[in-house]
């Protein structure tokens, strides 16, 4: 007797255990019954299937670790007993159920396996967060000047890195989001939060300060980029640009014209120092509309 037939005859005793304990008292177990228990066995196996064991047949085949099967037609009255039409019939239904939870064990081991290697991976796997800096104004990488990072971190020291040569900066992590402040000496600082899935567009715009800017200037009467800056401005602002300081609370709106604004934008008064952009728009590369305030 194979393996596979072990089996399928050992369903068969807990099919007919089962299927005997309906209507009568008695061990799970079919080898630990005995006595009138057999007896019972006997005369409800006649009943329904009108065949009997005998005893010495129920002590060979259903008490001890048999070597082969019971004959066939003996096979099929025990099947008759728990429900089917033959040896063959309670075979193919048992066989079937093994297959599949055969199958499912399988589909369940492999599906473990996934979710290991996953959760391995992102234990394991790093992202890689790349930044570059652009002046919001001039359009253009910040290079002249390098930047001061502080990468906030939950619950530890923030870390402190400085952008290279093209303007950029690069960190490594196993996070999936990183939380980090640039300050510039000419640039408004600010705070940038950027998740992994997100990082599609690596470039980060930088509002001039232009306060700071022209303080250096005249600090250090540095009247040729002084000049500069008024030219820039010049290129980047339309001649016919509409622009607008409104007031706190609504209390009003004063119009600017663009030599006024430029005036405006190249003295270091403290107006200047609290000038704040809230609308700009573009056309071709110039500002066609702006709105400030002075906080």
């Amino acid at each position: 007797m194979n393996r596979s037939e072990k089996h399928l005859f050992l369903t068969l005793k807990q099919a007919i255990a089962a299927t005997f304990l309906k209507n009568y008292s008695a061990p799970n177990a079919i080898e630990d019954w005995k006595g009138d228990i057999i007896t019972d066995f006997q005369e409800d196996l006649f009943s329904k299937v009108n065949a009997k064991v005998s005893e010495k047949w129920f002590y060979t085949y259903f008490k001890n670790d048999i070597e082969k099967l019971p004959r066939i037609d003996i096979l099929n009255l025990l099947s008759d007993y728990v429900g089917y039409d033959n040896w063959e019939a309670f075979k193919n239904a048992n066989t079937e159920v093994k297959s599949k939870k055969r199958s499912i064990l399988k589909i369940v081991g492999l599906l473990m396996m996934v979710f290991l290697l996953i959760s391995i991976f992102k234990i394991t796997s790093k992202n890689e967060f790349h930044f570059c800096f652009i002046d919001e104004d001039k359009g253009e990488p910040i290079t002249n000047i390098t930047l001061d990072i502080k990468l906030l971190q939950n619950q530890q020291s923030p870390l402190f890195f400085k952008t290279d040569h093209s303007g950029c900066f690069s960190y490594i992590t196993k996070a999936d989001k990183i939380t980090f402040v640039v300050q510039s000496p000419f640039h408004k600082t600010d705070t940038i939060v950027r998740h992994i899935d997100s990082n599609m567009s690596q470039t980060v715009r930088l509002t001039t300060d232009d306060y700071a800017l022209m303080l250096d200037y005249y600090t250090n009467g540095n009247i040729k980029d002084w000049k500069k800056r008024k030219q820039q401005l010049q290129q980047l602002i339309a001649d016919n640009a509409q622009i607008y300081q409104l007031f706190p609370n609504n209390i009003g709106v004063e119009i600017y014209s663009k030599d006024d604004f430029i005036r405006t934008l190249t003295i270091p008064t403290q107006s200047l120092k609290h000038i704040k952009i809230l609308d700009k728009k573009y056309n071709n590369g110039k500002v066609i509309k702006l709105k400030f305030m002075i906080e």
